[in-house]
């Protein structure tokens, strides 16, 4: 007989809950990316891999803390453990493909296509991979048509993100991108969930009454929660990204005047008192013949 499926346990606290995490980690994963391109002497592939992990982390945070509100009213729930810790490796591995291919290829058409698709495959792979880490007496059956589904918005918000990682650089914006991807992984997360649907194997209950899945999934949130608040300490305290130092410091290096230089009217990287010797309008007024000089005004008596 088919079971009485319920993503929403505990009303929208876990769909909110989750939203943030995904946001969080988004956020978190492109202003690392962000950094790596900022400065060339930076060390490039830890920016890149702190944000790789944050960003697989928040959105396998995202899944499971949405996974807590669902139950099977007839039957009982619980999680291996073991895929439950693969699907995380899953998530932060593909997603470092996808931001390394970005992040030394750029955000060209094709660097952007494979690595999006790449990154979206492995999105959706953890998705399933947690969901097959789900225990119950029954079997888990999926509507293929919005399997689909959820795999092209994995795709599509994974390459949204890859771009906007290597293009977007101000923290507005990138707060912005990073809201819009937490709605599309959550969007990816339902539209898989809507899929489901389990035929159970013995007699249904008059009610649920399994164990909470939080009694797994609690103690294995807290690892990826600590990472990702460590790594939100160590980008909020980053000068680079605090300050934007090397956008300014760039525009010296080429010689770029700044909006002192340009007011006054002096050359890039001279003073506005200083003059070139080269400048031919100051040897006309100092080095020219004395027949051309102004004269002192002699006083008669």
């Amino acid at each position: 007989m088919e079971g009485t499926v319920d993503g929403f346990r505990y009303g929208a606290v876990t769909p909110v809950a989750a939203y943030l995490m995904a946001c969080l980690g988004g956020a978190l994963g492109l202003r690392c990316i962000v950094r790596s391109l900022l400065n060339d002497q930076s060390w490039k592939p830890g920016w890149l891999a702190l944000g790789a992990a944050s960003i697989g982390c928040g959105i396998w945070t995202m899944h499971f803390i949405a996974m807590i509100g669902f139950q099977v009213e007839e039957a009982r729930i619980r999680y291996d453990a073991g895929l439950t810790v693969l699907s995380l490796a899953v998530a932060v591995v593909v997603v470092g493909i996808g931001v390394f291919i970005v992040g030394y290829r750029g955000a060209g058409r094709g660097p952007l296509t494979s690595a999006g698709v790449i990154t979206g495959l492995g999105v959706a792979a953890m998705h399933y991979l947690g969901m097959a880490a789900l225990r119950l007496d029954g079997t888990i059956r999926y509507d293929a048509p919005a399997v689909g589904l959820s795999v092209l918005i994995a795709i599509v918000a994974a390459t949204a993100a890859l771009w906007a990682a290597v293009t977007v650089r101000g923290f507005l914006t990138s707060l912005g991108a990073s809201l819009v991807m937490g709605v599309a992984v959550s969007g990816m997360h339902y539209t898989g969930m809507a899929a489901v649907s389990v035929h159970l194997h013995g007699p249904s209950g008059s009610s649920w009454a399994g164990d909470s899945p939080t009694s797994l999934l609690l103690p294995m949130l807290l690892g990826p929660a600590v990472f990702l608040l460590l790594a939100g300490v160590v980008v909020m305290f980053d000068p680079l990204l605090v300050l934007g130092e090397p956008e300014r410091n760039r525009s010296v290096a080429n010689g770029s005047p700044g909006p002192a230089e340009t007011d006054s009217g002096a050359r890039p990287g001279t003073a506005s008192w200083q003059r070139p010797d080269g400048d031919p309008e100051f040897r006309a007024r100092t080095a020219g013949p004395a027949q051309h000089r102004r004269k002192p005004y002699a006083r008669k008596w």
